[in-house]
């Protein structure tokens, strides 16, 4: 009953292994969801498009003029304006 098969430690060790699965799979079903939304996002949407080509991409609408400043060399340690102020932000006239 204790060491034979389907005996107590072997049951116990396949109630481990069948719980370790069941959260693997909640891992993987909450990663599938999020993807399958964003599948619909871009199937059906030009916004989802338009945000990647804006993050991934660099990309910028044609009516837009886009401002990037450089951030100071390294040596010199930034200010806390200079640090707000390195964010690239596309404005629209």
């Amino acid at each position: 009953m204790w060491l034979g098969k389907g005996g107590w430690l072997q049951v116990r060790e396949f109630d481990r292994q069948v719980t370790a699965q069941r959260d693997a799979n909640a891992r993987l079903k909450a990663r599938n969801d999020a993807l399958d939304a964003d599948v619909r996002d871009l199937k059906t949407g030009f916004e989802a498009i338009e945000e990647r080509a804006r993050a991934e991409l660099g990309m910028i609408r044609q009516d837009e003029v886009f401002f990037q400043v450089q951030r100071t060399p390294p040596s010199a340690p930034p200010t806390p304006a200079e640090t707000d102020a390195t964010k690239s932000v596309p404005i629209r006239p």
